[in-house]
């Protein structure tokens, strides 16, 4: 139940209140969304919308309500809403950054080069144009190397371009702000400068990059799944570095690539992730392929903990992120950035698929049933990678020894997620009865 803080309010059941976790028969939700996350709470069995005013116990806000309303609003334990209050210590590109480059000089004075060296995941990237006598100095010690500008608050592509030229930097400088007719933006739209990866890792001579999702629960501590499935975007063009002014070259998103004269709808740009891991296990073999992922769930888990006591860790948030990798040629992945709201709007009906069952075990995962244990290493197609520290997987393989210990990762394998539903809610219900 979630009201205005003015209202005299004790409670949906007078002044008794309910436990946090106890199961509830009827839960109200609101939804700030009209796409495939409506449609899941909508066929979801107990739960009723309320539009409007009403009174809820779950919200799938969007990020300006959370900004306008969030501390005027009462909560009672089980209420829910889905983003941090200041998500975007995370999900800003400027403030990612910031926060990766204090915590990895923070590790390397606390633990040395070599732990630090485990944050060498992201580009090197300056704020603009608070950072911009810093980024010429980097400029001039690489001359001729392409570079990236991207508005720090924008999505989908937009306010994006590449450059190799001092002179375009000093002309957008001079232009203020590269806004699309947008009057009330702010006087100067802050950017990121980051070093274009020139080596990209190439199928059928075409870039692509990794979406990976990511749920967390809670930040103190930290408590974080990864979802096994995901996709490959892949741009429409075949790579070059010929033309730096073509965006069907260099970006892959789908709000990008859908507008390119010969874009087929039907089959879209997207590879599954587990097709895409089957290929380059094919191409370079099982171990590397192993080594690529483990280093992934680093960036996951680093990233996360790099902001882990900056965000405001309140027991009434949980938050699904769209995390974006690139891949070069080494097969090292580079994190690109951390997206609070990812598109949760389907390109195809597989796309479509996908993210209904994403959200199906989102839902399971944030149990305002009150089914779960608390104890569960999976639940449908999600597995758990941190709980207060590392998590083992349950069925380890010993033909990948890992100094004793395996990660409770898999990314890109089978995600049987229905058969593991039916055995987690067959045993919740088997103990109601009992």
């Amino acid at each position: 139940m979630a009201k205005n803080k003015n209202v005299n309010y004790k409670g949906p059941y007078g002044y008794q209140k309910l436990k946090e976790r106890e199961p509830r028969a009827c839960i109200r939700f609101k939804c700030a969304l009209t796409n495939t996350i409506l449609d899941v709470l909508r066929q979801r069995p107990g739960w009723v919308e309320v539009k409007d005013e009403g009174e809820w116990d779950f919200y799938w806000c969007d990020v300006r309500w959370l900004q306008e309303n969030f501390d005027h609003t009462y909560m009672d334990e089980h209420v829910r809403i889905s983003h941090f209050r200041n998500h975007y210590e995370l999900t800003r590109k400027n403030y990612i950054v910031k926060n990766l480059k204090r915590f990895r000089k923070q590790l390397e004075r606390d633990s040395g080069k070599l732990e630090a060296m485990k944050y060498d995941f992201f580009p090197k990237t300056f704020e603009m144009p608070s950072e911009y006598h810093l980024f010429v100095e980097e400029f001039r010690k690489n001359p001729g190397i392409t570079w990236i500008m991207k508005p720090v608050a924008r999505s989908q592509g937009r306010g994006i371009f590449l450059f190799r030229k001092l002179k375009d930097v000093i002309d957008w400088r001079k232009d203020g702000v590269r806004v699309d007719d947008q009057k009330d933006e702010i006087p100067v739209e802050n950017y990121v400068a980051q070093r274009y990866i020139e080596n990209p890792y190439l199928v059928g001579g075409r870039k692509f990059d990794l979406r990976v999702y990511v749920l967390v629960m809670s930040y103190i501590p930290l408590k974080a799944w990864l979802y096994r499935d995901g996709f490959a975007r892949f741009s429409n063009t075949r790579f070059t570095l010929n033309t730096i002014d073509d965006h069907y070259v260099h970006l892959t998103n789908v709000a990008v690539q859908k507008t390119a004269p010969d874009y087929d709808p039907e089959k879209g740009c997207k590879w599954m992730i587990q097709k895409f891991r089957l290929y380059l296990t094919a191409k370079h073999g099982a171990e590397a392929v192993e080594n690529l992922f483990a280093e992934m769930d680093n960036i996951f888990i680093k990233s996360l903990q790099s902001v882990q006591k900056v965000i405001i860790s309140d027991k009434h948030c949980f938050e699904l992120y769209g995390y974006d990798i690139l891949i070069d040629q080494d097969l090292k992945p580079w994190l690109l950035e951390v997206n609070a709201s990812p598109s949760l709007t389907a390109s195809s009906q597989e796309d479509y698929e996908l993210k209904t069952h994403l959200l199906e075990d989102t839902l399971n995962i944030v149990d305002m049933e009150g089914r779960l244990t608390g104890k569960e290493k999976r639940v449908g197609g999600f597995d758990l990678i941190w709980n207060d520290g590392p998590v083992s997987r349950e069925d380890g393989n010993l033909d990948t020894p890992m100094n004793g210990f395996v990660a409770n990762t898999h990314l890109g394998y089978n995600n049987d997620r229905k058969k593991q539903l039916r055995q987690l809610f067959k045993s919740f219900q088997t103990q109601q009865k009992v």
